[in-house]
């Protein structure tokens, strides 16, 4: 059997610039953040990242990584919008393809099965065709009926984050909802998983039934172990968002010299020491309440 174990800067070392990065999780909510500070503490940059947008984003934005970006929104959930993010777009620092939600699921699928485009109504009528000039519509051969036609969303790379993986690759969700992660990996060229915790191949229908694996081996390069990897967002049931690191990071971008300070604090340090740092934050939060 095939050990994938691998660390955040071996991931990191596969990657180069230009690179098109699909990042999975949702807003400020199981976002592979270990791989994220990884690539923030490299010299990666003009990254296309594809995300349903967090501080995954509006951190590789802050430090000058992205080129351009590819959203159905970037949030931080508590926080409607990501304060790093909409500086770069008001600044007009990246460029941006602004999609509906379902739209960018329907690139990613398109991606997943090889096609060019998936029609969808998604966006008819509203001004997604104005943002995105380059979208074009298609008419139905059975019926006449028009649609817009999404174009696929292929990936060079996806980066995920899983509550458990096992050594061989497959990741384990025991959250309510993986949300499009297994898109992404199917969307992409190789695809890398962080997780909470590391299994035995084989060992993790002892932690959840097999519905709960989503992410076969068969799609997956590699597969690091990284307690707190997800963190300040969150990562059900092992832990929840850390609002109060997530409110010092939102307070970072009122300041001049915030990015910096925030970055030297958080980023710039081992990642042993973050987690660290992740572990006694949840806690204080856990006894507060």
């Amino acid at each position: 059997m095939i050990d994938k174990r691998v660390t955040e800067a071996e991931v990191v070392a596969e990657l180069s610039d230009g690179m098109v990065i699909g990042i999975g999780g949702w807003g400020s909510r199981r976002k592979p953040m270990s791989i994220v500070r990884e690539i923030l503490r490299s010299d990666l940059k003009d990254l296309t990242i594809v995300s349903y947008g967090g501080p995954d984003v509006g951190m590789l934005c802050a430090a000058g990584k992205v080129r351009k970006a590819v959203y159905g929104f970037v949030s931080l959930d508590s926080v409607p919008l990501e304060p790093y993010f909409r500086a770069a777009r008001q600044n007009k620092t990246i460029e941006a393809m602004e999609l509906d939600e379902g739209m960018l699921q329907l690139g990613l699928r398109a991606a997943a099965w090889r096609v060019s485009f998936l029609p969808c109504r998604a966006g008819m009528g509203s001004a997604i065709t104005e943002v995105n000039p380059k979208m074009a519509t298609v008419v139905s051969p059975y019926d006449g009926q028009e649609f817009l036609a999404m174009p696929a969303l292929p990936l060079d790379v996806a980066l995920l984050h899983a509550n458990r993986a096992d050594t061989r690759g497959n990741a384990q969700y025991l959250g309510s909802d993986w949300y499009f992660d297994d898109l992404f990996a199917m969307a992409a060229t190789r695809t890398f998983v962080s997780c909470e915790k590391m299994v035995t191949a084989g060992d993790l229908t002892d932690t959840g039934p097999v519905e709960s694996i989503r992410i076969s081996r068969l799609f997956t390069a590699g597969v690091v172990e990284a307690p707190f990897g997800a963190h300040f967002t969150h990562c059900v049931p092992d832990y929840y968002r850390d609002e109060t690191i997530q409110r010092e990071y939102v307070a970072s971008a009122k300041d001049e010299g915030g990015w910096s300070a925030f970055r030297a604090r958080y980023i710039d340090i081992p990642e042993a020491d973050y987690r660290a740092i992740a572990q006694s934050s949840l806690e204080k939060s856990a006894s507060a309440s």
